[in-house]
């Protein structure tokens, strides 16, 4: 089992609410219990072992939002729903209760984001943690801490480890 819930240093300042750290099999189960999911993934998910990986996450009937040129990596792939949205706007959009979603059926409970920038990803996070109620999982392989949960700093062997985990509970 990869131990992805320590480490959790933060090199940058937050707030009074942080990220708890998660493990595979607690992510797994909060994406069985969500009612809506949405898997954001950003562009560097176009490594081959984590594109891989993150096409089988897909693969598991969770709808995608493909930030930056990561939409590359999901053209044409059976059994993958993917849209390519900024994520900029995707947050902005992700704070208002009254949006329909990417695909017009409502809006989202929980979001799952792989293959971004931290320093990036995390101030989009901020909005999202101070202006909406949704709860967001960060399963990139540094901590962030303006998600709800996210995977500790970990190296990328274990990270794939622990990918390899969350699709097998899936």
């Amino acid at each position: 089992m990869a131990d992805v819930s320590k480490n959790l240093k933060v090199y940058t300042t937050y707030g009074p609410k942080t990220a708890k750290g998660t493990k595979p099999s607690i992510v797994a189960k909060m994406i069985e219990k969500a009612k809506r999911p949405l898997f954001v993934v950003g562009s560097e998910v176009l490594e081959e072992e984590l594109l891989a990986r993150a096409k089988a996450i897909a693969k598991k009937g969770i709808p995608v939002a493909a930030t930056g040129h990561s939409i590359k990596g999901f053209i044409d792939e059976d059994g993958v729903d993917a849209k390519y949205i900024n994520i900029h706007f995707l947050g902005t959009f992700l704070c208002d209760p009254k949006w329909a979603g990417l695909d017009d059926n409502g809006c989202y409970d929980l979001i799952i984001l792989l293959g971004h920038k931290k320093y990036y990803i995390n101030q989009v996070l901020s909005g999202l943690k101070n202006f909406s109620d949704l709860k967001t999982i960060n399963i990139g392989r540094h901590y962030t801490q303006n998600a709800t949960l996210s995977f500790g700093n970990i190296t990328p062997e274990v990270h794939l480890e622990a990918l390899d985990e969350l699709i097998d509970n899936l």
